[in-house]
């Protein structure tokens, strides 16, 4: 981003079965860091139980100056949500996507201090649900744990220290959402490893920042033990085999674009986005 730039930030709502949420989320967009944004995504992913409806009734909530409620055309699962609302971003000039899970687990006030200039000093700006100045809500003991050496066995695999794999509250500049290495992460909920990975690869500013977080009525989509090994074989893949894993294609259905369908901007005006 050139300096002086005016900056223009997305945020980027991925959902998945969010109906109790969604509002909940929207609803925290509100006041002078809210007044910041210029557009806020809600980004469905085949929800079930009313996510979109819910999305839509939540949206005069956000004081921000456009909610733009919308359905991916696939099943993308999460990495391919990311995606397409990475390309969304490039295509209408914006600066900077911030993510912002819609299960409510966040909190967009933590973003308060990483906004007040970090953003523009890094290319990615990662929330970290285990480091100090963090708080946990709803999160076991052996849970706690597990994180902790996966981020150790991922600070040693790298040389760089990792202090969360993945969370649902981060900013990513240009640098990174116009990157097309994106496009070979995997889709699934590894796609934040991969992420993570490919911004060492290349060199990136990453800023870990400590975050507010919760359980309470959230229904993870996470296997805990199948999970554990899939991320396992990412680091060991990584360590053992850099050349192969770095061109290779790790999305188990490759998609050439990653399209979603407008179902409500600002007065219900309707559009396609590839």
């Amino acid at each position: 981003m050139p300096e002086n730039a005016p900056e223009k930030l997305l945020v980027f709502i991925p959902c998945y079965n969010c109906a109790l949420q969604v509002g909940r989320v929207l609803a925290q967009l509100k006041g002078p860091l809210a007044r910041r944004f210029a557009e806020v995504l809600v980004l469905d992913n085949g929800s079930k139980d009313g996510t979109v409806a819910a999305a839509i009734a939540a949206a005069p909530e956000a004081e921000v100056p456009r909610v733009t409620v919308a359905r991916n055309r696939a099943n993308y699962n999460l990495g391919g949500s990311h995606k397409a609302a990475f390309a969304y971003a490039e295509r209408q000039g914006f600066t900077h996507v911030i993510v912002l899970h819609g299960d409510d687990q966040g909190s967009i006030a933590d973003l308060a201090p990483v906004l007040d200039g970090q953003h523009l000093r890094h290319d990615a700006c990662l929330g970290a649900r285990f480091a100090r100045g963090s708080s946990l809500l709803g999160y076991s003991r052996l849970r706690v744990f597990g994180n902790h050496v996966f981020n150790l066995l991922f600070t040693l695999g790298t040389r760089r220290r990792v202090l969360d794999l993945g969370s649902g509250l981060n900013v990513f500049a240009a640098s990174v959402f116009t990157d097309r290495a994106v496009l070979r992460y995997a889709d699934d909920l590894r796609f934040n490893n991969f992420l993570l990975l490919g911004l060492f690869d290349a060199g990136r500013s990453v800023l870990f920042f400590p975050i507010s977080w919760r359980e309470d009525d959230q229904v993870s989509n996470v296997k805990m033990t199948s999970q554990a090994l899939k991320t396992l074989a990412i680091l060991r893949d990584y360590c053992l085999r850099p050349q192969q894993f770095r061109q290779a294609d790790h999305r188990a259905v490759p998609h050439e674009r990653y399209e979603f369908d407008v179902v409500h901007q600002d007065a219900d005006d309707r559009e396609s986005h590839p």
